[in-house]
């Protein structure tokens, strides 16, 4: 176990604990809360942090399988959660929690593929 798994962990965590956040303001009805937004975006820091590990790594000698599905992830982990909160930003509705909620759970699998492949 290196360094960076400790943090794989904590990403995958979070993300769930996010999701889930977001899946009760769904099934509460409730309008989004801007506490949520802020866990997203602490979502997406834990995100970036783990992307620059990874990079590390790779910069360090540390080659994966396919440099291609190993960048793609990196890509994604740190686009998803951005992506998500731009395109329901003036929305408040019960619904941009659920956007919320798939954008976390994507994020968390990413961030699982990102330690498999590394």
């Amino acid at each position: 176990m290196d360094a960076l798994t400790p943090i794989g962990f904590i990403v995958a965590g979070y993300a769930a604990f996010v999701t889930i956040a977001a899946v009760v303001g769904v099934v509460l009805k409730a309008p989004r809360p801007r506490w949520l937004d802020q866990l997203a975006w602490m979502l997406e820091i834990l995100a970036v942090v783990l992307a620059v590990g990874a990079l590390a790594g790779w910069s360090s000698g540390r080659k994966p399988e396919s440099l291609s599905t190993f960048l793609g992830y990196l890509g994604a982990l740190v686009c998803l959660m951005p992506l998500a909160l731009q395109s329901m930003r003036n929305d408040r509705s019960t619904w941009s929690a659920g956007v919320i909620a798939a954008a976390a759970l994507a994020t968390g699998v990413v961030a699982v593929r990102v330690m498999m492949v590394r």
